[in-house]
């Protein structure tokens, strides 16, 4: 059967490398399914998981956005946060999502609302993704 290589870069380097069967992403216009020999495209992705699918097994990786490319053969993600479920910090994550809560709950600008909401989904991503509710 025919594999994709996967790479996940971020700024601080690469998280995931390995063959794949399938990836499946969130664009900004929905989800794709990129199977060996998709058209070459390029794609923003929102914050959420990325699913890995290899031998009948899916792994999952948070992303916090960023771009895909993808090529017949190879399939690149670039984005400034990423992270495997198995090295998620829950505890972590869930703090994040304590101080989001706080912080919506504040009379604040329209600025600190955008912030806090989008801490607020990185962090339920990241806690989803680490318990495998995708």
């Amino acid at each position: 059967m025919k594999t994709l290589t996967v790479n996940i870069v971020t700024p601080d380097g690469p998280v995931y490398d390995s063959e794949v069967d399938m990836v499946i992403a969130n664009t900004a216009s929905g989800e794709i399914g990129i199977l060996p020999g998709h058209i070459p495209m390029v794609a923003p992705l929102v914050v959420g998981a990325v699913k890995l699918k290899k031998d009948g097994k899916s792994e999952y990786v948070a992303v916090t956005g960023g771009f895909v490319e993808v090529r017949p053969e190879k399939v690149t993600i670039l984005t400034q946060s990423a992270e495997v479920a198995s090295s998620i910090d829950l505890a972590r994550a869930k703090a994040a999502v304590k101080r989001a809560e706080e912080r919506l709950q504040m009379k604040q600008d329209a600025v600190d609302f955008e912030r806090a909401n989008l801490s607020l989904k990185r962090a339920m991503n990241r806690i989803n993704v680490h318990e495998g509710n995708i």
